[in-house]
């Protein structure tokens, strides 16, 4: 008989088609996007209710809700409120895989590998406390992830018995390049390392790492390893997801976790983690299932009642960006924030440290004011009507982030104002 990881990795991507049969289309009748397929920038900010009273560059944080999915949430919730038994038992499992649907359109990737969750914390907490690890097994990490990837990958060691191994992955920010980089994770990896934990985007500096080339160097290492011991690449993608025009497959990793409220405009509390079908064999869920069809990603969702409006509209927020352009939208915001970083390098009172290659940057920009905190560059700026936001961390800097809600003139008038700090 086959054992369970056996079976998911033999049969369970098999499931996909009779699990997702019955999806809807990921936009459903009535419900379609206002943007037209060629939308200009003003056209998409009309999608959303910030006001306009502030210029808003801290939408890495947390962001609007565009209207297809206000309109999505209202329009579940009404239902909800209106028949909860028979809505969640006729609409669930269709409304579902409406989304599963979406977002393997958005990804690049099968929907049966694909689990929904609430957050990019919950995500983390999930892989890392159910991976197959025990005593002499190494968790190799760096000294530039969250704070929720060190917490979760240090509870898991607490339990299995598996040692964390955190490393640097340059001397000097502002000397970095990626070879620099993935040697330095490379180098490290022993042959105990079975879990590589890396972020994908720092929210502490912007810097954006070479995920393609890491995963192209691990590959050369894995290449004499049995299939348990093989190092897994397990990604915190939430700051490069909505902004790179990339396919998860492309990127290389064997698990990819992100929350889906910031720059995807997905809906409060949403998130997934996907794996690949062999990622997947060697992970336990940590919370019941309630629809597991012997998927890995339906086996891998945590069960339980949700906020189920919240999550039957992130469907939306991927089909919003693939009517828009995922190379569109990259291009949108690369290009502002190459504008801003341009901008801030000439001011003599501000020290950049994002860096200024697009190869190692995506969408945020963390930076220093002469004389001032982080916390005091953010209270002056919303003083002048900007919204920035400092990294939780120490040092802590000040930071501002140009999505494609912005454009070329807040950027200028932002420049203007952190000139005036000098």
């Amino acid at each position: 008989m086959l054992g369970r990881r056996d079976l998911l990795v033999r049969t369970g991507l098999g499931f996909a088609a009779a699990a997702l049969a019955d999806g809807a289309r990921a936009i459903e009748a009535g419900n379609e996007l206002n943007a037209p397929r060629e939308a200009d920038w003003a056209d998409v900010r009309r999608l959303f209710s910030l006001t306009r009273d502030f210029l808003h560059f801290g939408g890495l944080y947390i962001t609007s809700h565009p209207a297809p999915v206000q309109r999505a949430i209202e329009q579940h919730r009404r239902a909800m409120d209106e028949n909860p038994v028979h809505y969640l038992q006729e609409q669930g499992a269709r409304l579902e895989a409406a989304v599963l649907r979406a977002a393997s359109a958005y990804l690049g990737v099968n929907p049966a590998e694909i689990a929904l969750t609430d957050s990019t914390t919950m995500g983390l907490g999930l892989l890392y406390n159910g991976l197959d690890l025990g005593a002499g097994d190494e968790i190799l990490t760096t000294a530039h992830d969250f704070y929720a990837t060190h917490e979760a990958v240090c509870f898991k060691a607490e339990r299995s018995g598996a040692r964390v191994r955190s490393v640097s992955l340059y001397q000097r920010l502002d000397r970095v390049s990626a070879d620099e980089i993935v040697q330095a994770l490379i180098a490290n990896v022993r042959p105990e390392t079975r879990v590589i934990a890396v972020t994908w985007v720092h929210s502490s500096t912007g810097l954006k790492l070479p995920l393609r080339r890491i995963a192209g160097a691990l590959a050369g290492v894995n290449a004499t390893r049995p299939e348990r011991e093989r190092a897994l690449l397990c990604v915190d993608g939430v700051h490069g997801l909505g902004v790179e025009d990339v396919t998860l497959a492309e990127l290389g990793a064997d698990f990819f976790v992100a929350g889906c409220h910031k720059w995807l405009f997905g809906p409060r509390g949403t998130g997934f983690v996907w794996g690949t079908a062999a990622a997947w064999a060697r992970l336990t869920p940590t919370i019941p299932a309630f629809f597991d069809d012997g998927t890995p990603g339906r086996g891998g969702t945590p069960g339980g009642f949700h906020s189920f409006e919240h999550r039957w509209a992130l469907d939306q927020a991927f089909a919003l960006h693939q009517q828009i352009g995922k190379g569109r939208v990259e291009g949108r915001i690369h290009a502002l924030n190459r504008q801003l970083k341009e901008g801030l390098a000439t001011l003599p009172h501000v020290t950049l440290y994002t860096p200024h290659a697009e190869e190692l940057s995506a969408g945020l920009i963390c930076f220093d004011v002469r004389g001032l905190s982080a916390r005091a560059v953010v209270a002056r700026l919303r003083e002048r009507r900007i919204i920035a936001t400092t990294t939780p961390y120490t040092p802590s800097y000040a930071r501002l982030a140009p999505g494609m809600l912005n454009d070329a003139d807040e950027v200028e008038q932002t420049l203007r104002e952190v000139r005036a700090l000098g």
